[in-house]
Formats: C-alpha cells, sequence, structure tokens
C-alpha cells in the first residue's frame, strides 16, 4: 500500500523524465515559439531548420525530434525541465541554443516584451551572461531577411 503512494507522488511526466540534450533544446524552442500564445508555421519551420543546421539531423530525424518537443513542451510545467538538460552542452553550444531561440521568436516578424523576457530568464538558466545573449540576439536578427 504504501509503496503504491509512492508511486502515485513519484510519477513523472515525460518532461520530468531524462531525455537528451538535443530533446531539450528542442523543446526549449518550441516553448519560445509558444510564450506569446500563438505557434505558427514560420516558426515550426525555424525549428525545424535550426534542428537541421544545429544537429546535422536529416528531415525525417529532425521532424520526429519537433513532433517529440512539441508533445514536450505542452505538458511542461516550467523551463528548468529542460534546462537541466541542455545544461550538459558547452558554453559555445548554450550560446547558440539562445541565438536559436531569438531566431525563432522574431520568425514571425513581431517582437514581443514577452519573449524578450523568456528568452532572457532561460539564458540566466543555461548560465550565458547578458553579453553573450545580447551578442547572440545580434546575430539572429542579422539573419533576419532583409537584414545588412
Amino acid at each position: 500500500m504504501m509503496k503504491s503512494i509512492k508511486n502515485l507522488f513519484a510519477a513523472k511526466t515525460p518532461a520530468e523524465q531524462s531525455m537528451s540534450p538535443q530533446v531539450a533544446v528542442g523543446a526549449l524552442l518550441v516553448e519560445a515559439a509558444l510564450v506569446d500564445g500563438v505557434y505558427v508555421n514560420i516558426e515550426s519551420d525555424m525549428i525545424a531548420e535550426i534542428l537541421l543546421e544545429s544537429f546535422d539531423f536529416d528531415a525525417a530525424k529532425a521532424d520526429a525530434l519537433l513532433a517529440e518537443a512539441e508533445t514536450l513542451a505542452e505538458e511542461a510545467v516550467g523551463s528548468h525541465q529542460f534546462t537541466k538538460h541542455a545544461k550538459k552542452l558547452a558554453l559555445a553550444e548554450r550560446i547558440k541554443v539562445v541565438e536559436a531561440m531569438y531566431r525563432v521568436v522574431l520568425a514571425d516578424g513581431e517582437r514581443s516584451d514577452i519573449e524578450e523576457t523568456y528568452v532572457r530568464q532561460v539564458a540566466g538558466l543555461l548560465h550565458v551572461d547578458d553579453v553573450s545573449r545580447a551578442q547572440a540576439r545580434q546575430r539572429a536578427e542579422g539573419r533576419l531577411p532583409g537584414a545588412s
């Protein structure tokens, strides 16, 4: 009986279970896209493009990871569930994660204070300093269509 009660309270959602840093990064990118309450195709396309570039995945693997990341992000109660796995990456890779998050939030062409706050929060959880975060944002803005 006590074991059943312990198992009830110990049950973990999929987002709380162990995952690879790549899955965690995918979930963080989806959360970045969802934070403004609107998840549009251009954002999911950007996430798929980032997964293809960053992890050298083929299209099928990137799509599968994106689908898993979307499920995890919908079930998550906070970013910490993902940042604790993404922190396994080297600092240079974590900075690229922050840049990728900016690419996602800027993909829809709208700037939002809530998105900026979210990226700042996650950058802090990933131990990326403000200077590196600002530089990542500049690089992401430089990749926007029409940027010079």
